[in-house]
């Protein structure tokens, strides 16, 4: 038979059979559905008090319901009706609700697992928390100690030294940031790691405002920000546009230069990097007046024959002549590269030459006077060369264009640099950003103004100054007529917390001595020091002076025997309490005290 029911498996059939009692044994009876085929039995035992023959029950042939019916899981609706002739008895079991009692467990389940979750993953997040957001107090006491100890340091005392200086709240902030998180190598578009579109939004920011610091058209300069230190950044130039072996030539160290523009000891022995694989020549400064001297300076050029010609030094207080160094570097044939290091912030604020009228290439490192984090920078031109710019480093065929962006790029990285650190990138911006600003230059002003007051302290005092003067930052003081050596005047100076460097210099007849001490006022003008205040800086190097050299005639020169001569000395002692309680009377940048 068929018969079609929604609920088919839940059903329960019984009809009243007319047959014979004889024929009332247990048989099989398959019935479709809807459109399945289920088998029923059929029992003829039973009778139905309603009828004289018997009532015979159809049972599905499902075991779990009858094992659902003798435990006496839920109740029956019955409905009788008549199929074939036959009475039917439809007996629809009633379902217990198992729906929300399985989504009742599921709930539980799932809130139990997440709870579970949740618990296990405030956990790692706790044990990331306890190392990696204590403070340095809390996670290393001994360096925190020591830090503390070099902020005091700096607090208390004169800070003298021409290449330092002191930054602000803000660069520290960027130095110190989680951009130091991130690798970037390659440059801004082209980066051998994902995840750097703001990485290369802040070097691109950094390198408009290096162009816009030192008033640079884009179209005739271009900047690479990357390089680690000044040091690196003319390692990079000599990298990218020599080959191994080919010349350089620079201002020798003992006369003011840099040792990253080339220097051999007089023994031979080779200093720097850019000695051993590259062969440099010096050129030198005039022992009577302290200044270039251009007439060698052009002979040897001449002779030599350099590719990169180098102007700029580490310790030269007077202004560079850059149009008669464009003049030799024409008639040799060299590439004219300036080292700005020292000067780079009195160019940007227009307080002396600049180097961009007449040079090639210009480094800088980005700390110094430009007050920035420390590491280093390089402009090259780029377009079209002038007409009347003579022939320049592979440039022999002709070509009308500069081709050093390339070359210089691919030597900082590749060549000699990972990735670019972008957290002193950063800084570097912010530095920059700044550096355009009026009060920068009038800073850089005051700086001038400074280092001119006391220049003329210390002269007043009849104190020795290599070339008469200053045109910039620093000043060269020649200790011979008071017969110090600078190392010995420095560790003096040291112990009475003013910071300065022993320099090598010429004396009169051409020899290198080193009774020179190189002195700046960048630092303790960041500090707000005006030219009253360098007055007093002048009296406290003039008596350190005074102990140098009573410790020197009691004790000797020799390092050994002067340092013994120096210990628990009451007037080391008392001149040290003076510039503490001088220095502690300026603000100090960054932070407080």
């Amino acid at each position: 038979m068929d018969f079609t029911q929604s609920q088919s498996s839940n059903l329960s059939l019984g009809f009243v059979s007319h047959a014979s009692p004889a024929a009332t044994t247990a048989t099989l009876t398959r019935v479709r559905i809807a459109d399945e085929s289920i088998t029923f039995r059929f029992d003829s035992s039973v009778r139905d008090s309603c009828h004289s023959v018997p009532f015979a029950p159809l049972q599905l042939m499902d075991n779990q319901r009858e094992v659902n019916e003798k435990n006496g899981d839920g109740e029956r609706d019955v409905e009788e009706f008549r199929i074939l002739g036959h009475s039917m008895c439809l007996k629809r079991k009633r379902e217990i609700d198992s729906t929300s009692s399985s989504s009742s467990s599921y709930s539980s389940s799932t809130k139990s697992f997440r709870v579970t979750h949740l618990n296990e993953l405030e956990s790692r997040r706790n044990a990331v928390r306890a190392w990696g957001n204590q403070g340095l107090r809390v996670a290393d006491p001994d360096i925190f100690e020591i830090m503390d100890k070099e902020k005091q340091r700096q607090y208390k005392g004169i800070e003298l030294i021409a290449s330092e200086n002191f930054v602000c709240k803000a660069v520290m902030e960027a130095l110190g940031s989680h951009l130091t998180n991130k690798y970037s190598e390659g440059m801004p578009g082209a980066r051998y790691y994902g995840g750097n579109q703001f990485i290369d939004e802040i070097e691109t920011l950094c390198c408009k405002r290096a162009l816009a610091a030192f008033g640079l058209d884009p179209e005739n300069w271009g900047v690479n920000v990357q390089p680690y230190s000044c040091t690196s950044a003319n390692f990079a130039v000599y990298t990218g546009l020599l080959l191994p072996g080919d010349r350089i030539m620079g201002l020798d160290t003992p006369s003011g230069g840099n040792t990253s523009h080339g220097y051999n000891l007089p023994n031979g022995r080779k200093v720097s990097g850019a000695s051993i694989f590259f062969e440099s020549f010096p050129y030198k400064v005039d022992p009577q007046t302290g200044c270039v001297d251009f007439d060698k300076l052009e002979e040897r050029a001449l002779d030599f024959r350099p590719k990169i010609l180098i102007c700029g030094g580490s310790s030269y207080p007077r202004e560079w002549d850059y149009p008669k160094f464009r003049q030799i570097a024409d008639r040799c044939g060299a590439v004219l590269m300036c080292d700005m290091a020292q000067i780079s912030g009195l160019v940007a604020a227009k307080e002396c030459l600049s180097p961009f009228d007449y040079c090639d290439i210009v480094t800088s490192t980005t700390h110094k006077s430009l007050r920035g984090p420390r590491g280093g920078i390089i402009f090259f031109r780029k377009g079209s060369k002038p007409r009347k710019r003579g022939m320049l480093l592979n440039q022999g065929d002709g070509s009308d264009k500069y081709d050093f962006e390339e070359k210089i790029n691919f030597a900082v990285f590749p060549a000699l640099q990972g990735g670019p650190h972008n957290n002193h990138i950063a800084a570097l911006a912010v530095a920059l950003k700044q550096v355009a600003s009026p009060e920068y230059k009038a800073y850089i002003q005051q700086v001038k103004r400074n280092a001119q007051a006391l220049a003329a302290a210390l002269m007043r005092r009849n104190c020795r100054l290599v070339t008469g003067g200053t045109d910039n930052h620093l000043i060269l003081w020649d200790l011979r007529n008071l017969g110090l050596t600078g190392k010995n005047f420095e560790k003096v100076c040291e112990l009475c917390h003013i910071t300065v460097n022993k320099v090598m210099i010429f004396d009169d007849n051409g020899s290198m001595t080193p009774g020179g001490l190189r002195i700046g006022t960048p630092a303790m003008t960041s500090r707000g020091c005006q030219e009253n205040d360098f007055e007093m800086i002048a009296d406290f190097l003039l008596k350190a002076a005074h102990i140098a050299n009573s410790v020197q005639k009691e004790h000797g020169r020799l390092a050994k025997a002067f340092l013994k001569g120096l210990e628990n000395n009451n007037d080391i002692i008392e001149l040290q309490t003076r510039v503490e309680n001088f220095a502690s009377l300026f603000a100090m940048p960054g932070f407080e005290v």
